[in-house]
């Protein structure tokens, strides 16, 4: 009884503590450049999305594994959150992010997150933390083709790099961040105001 009450008690003090301070990044590398993880860095390679392209036409798997091609989602304005893996701390809270926004704030907004996980992980993912059931996950896992259609695909580990994209209705790109060091957030708060204001044009 006593070893239960004192695990109860260790619990309840490891929940009580905040989680870390993750920095918020307002600055921005273009696609193609590089990124940086602690010391290293690491090159991106493909070819380099800019703000007034068209969102590359390359097929992405649903949860179900269902294709889905980017194109296909044209008409909507799309605030597209790009994460290395669902499965680590930053990348987690980048989708809390995405996902708590108000109704207000994110009115007709398509809320994406892209990453290279299977899409079963995203599927666990999404069915562990069910408050995120506002975020419409897509999975480049097969050929990394998102990744090289724009130039967010980290050379050597082949994960994607940390961004934010939006997409205006044409399907054309209005705002872009990539963010310089993949440990830090996007400034996700910057790119729903933007896209929220496309919204109501």
């Amino acid at each position: 009884m006593r070893t239960l009450l004192v695990f109860c008690l260790l619990f309840l003090s490891a929940c009580a503590v905040p989680l870390p301070l993750i920095p918020i990044d307002d600055r921005s590398v273009e696609p193609g450049t590089q990124v940086m993880r602690g010391s290293e860095t690491f090159q991106l390679l493909g070819t380099p999305l800019k703000v007034g392209d068209p969102l590359p036409s390359v097929v992405l798997f649903n949860r179900n594994l269902q294709a889905v091609d980017l194109a296909s989602l044209q008409g909507e304005v799309l605030l597209i959150s790009v994460v290395p893996s669902l499965d680590t701390q930053v990348c987690e809270r980048q989708t809390h992010m995405l996902a708590d926004f108000t109704d207000d704030q994110a009115a007709q907004v398509k809320r994406i997150t892209i990453s290279r996980d299977l899409p079963f992980a995203q599927k666990r993912f999404s069915e562990e933390l069910p408050e995120l059931g506002k975020v419409y996950y897509l999975s480049d896992y097969a050929e990394a083709n998102f990744g090289r259609a724009t130039g967010l695909l980290i050379d050597q580990i082949h994960l994607l790099a940390r961004a934010v994209i939006v997409v205006d209705r044409q399907g054309i790109v209005r705002y872009l961040q990539v963010v310089p060091t993949i440990t830090h957030l996007p400034n996700l708060n910057s790119g729903l105001a933007f896209a929220a204001q496309l919204a109501k044009q």
